[in-house]
């Protein structure tokens, strides 16, 4: 039977992850408001807003045209990096410099949340991942020249470990596609698992 994965998200890296394991998403992305009501841990807020995202894209997909009785599931993730308290995307040149400097020569938390809505049915299900991420220890001057592209300013900690601050990653502890903010095997497992009528 025909399936449909919805993802809430236009990350260019999430979409070509699924792209490239043969799956083309329908993609709406969520507009639920990011914010936390309370103070949690990293690993309950990543699935905490995933979840919120999801729901978000669940309710604006059951009030699409478009809804239909095909098998969906609806597929949000969030990501957060963690080095003594939670850091999102960088706000200002500022906190992007500032957040390299604090993470520099150190080790430091990737957590992202997935959560997976079936539209019009009580189906959910809600996991994270974490990997533990190495810097070497750059150069005030590595970080200027790096802040000054376009690539730290949709980032969970200020960059992109898949891209040109990949060479200043020493190593890391964990699931490399969990540090691009999808962790995709762990995201087959789950559907293989409890998800069967979608097909992947």
């Amino acid at each position: 039977m025909e399936s449909r994965i919805i993802l809430a998200s236009s990350s260019p890296r999430r979409i070509e992850i699924m792209k490239n394991a043969g799956i083309e998403p329908t993609i709406m992305p969520s507009l639920a408001d990011e914010s936390l009501p309370y103070e949690v841990s990293m690993e309950q807020a990543v699935m905490f807003l995933a979840l919120k995202k999801a729901l978000n894209v669940e309710k604006a997909w059951r009030n699409s045209p478009a809804f239909d009785n095909v098998p969906t599931v609806i597929i949000a993730a969030d990501t957060i990096v963690y080095k003594d308290g939670m850091i999102g995307k960088p706000d200002s040149l500022e906190d992007a410099v500032n957040t390299l400097k604090r993470l520099r020569n150190t080790s430091h938390y990737v957590a992202t949340g997935v959560a997976f809505v079936g539209p019009g049915a009580p189906k959910r299900t809600v996991f994270y991942d974490v990997t533990e991420v190495f810097f070497k220890d750059y150069s005030d001057e590595d970080i200027l020249r790096y802040v000054a592209t376009d690539e730290p300013w949709d980032k969970a900690g200020g960059y992109a470990i898949q891209g040109a601050w990949g060479e200043y990653v020493s190593h890391i502890h964990g699931n490399y596609d969990n540090v691009i903010g999808f962790p995709w095997a762990a995201i087959q497992s789950e559907l293989r698992q409890h998800w069967p009528e979608i097909q992947i």
